[in-house]
């Protein structure tokens, strides 16, 4: 076989390699994008790059592995629903207080269910392998608390984080449709 023959099969066998390649990164990329919807885009954001960002992504699964998550009692699931009625109605009289302990329902939920809660990034990383629809949300419920906190928040902010801590509340409940249209 002439050289130049040699030449054209490893130009090829090269070609094809790269295309094998970014075939399986593509792929990689586009399970993790339909895995985590707008958090993949928001840890791109946050990281500056791709490939950063799915490995961050692929060390929240690998933590969420090591989780030991346990679904709630029956007697817990109640309890915990009789909690949020009493916050919920609270938040009419007192929307400040209701916001700040649904925050705290939310937080003993999780810690209930077996979710590390001692820092909030951590936290939110975690819930977004099972929640990544919910994480916004209970990003942005927890930026209006701190808010709160510093007295920024309107009465409007703090209705919309209840809103957000209730569809997580719900979730982490594993609350069905007919209960959630009951309250």
């Amino acid at each position: 076989m002439p050289y130049w023959g040699w030449i054209a099969i490893g130009v090829a066998a090269t070609v094809l390699v790269v295309v094998v390649v970014l075939g399986v990164r593509v792929g990689r990329s586009k399970r993790l994008r339909d895995a985590f919807g707008p958090e993949y885009d928001r840890t791109v954001d946050e990281t500056g790059s791709r490939s950063e960002a799915e490995a961050e992504l692929r060390d929240r699964r690998k933590r969420r592995e090591e989780l030991d998550l346990r679904p709630l009692s029956p007697e817990e699931r109640n309890e915990y629903l009789e909690q949020w009625r009493s916050r919920q109605e609270r938040f009419v009289d007192d929307p400040k207080a209701a916001t700040m302990e649904a925050d705290q329902l939310v937080l003993a939920v999780m810690r209930a269910r077996g979710y590390p809660i001692e820092d909030f990034d951590r936290r939110a990383a975690d819930i977004s392998i099972d929640y990544p629809e919910l994480v916004g949300n209970y990003r942005a419920a927890h930026e209006i608390a701190v808010r709160q906190s510093m007295g920024e928040a309107t009465t409007e902010d703090l209705r919309r984080a209840m809103r957000h801590y209730r569809e997580l509340f719900d979730e982490l409940l594993e609350t069905s449709a007919e209960e959630r249209l009951v309250r």
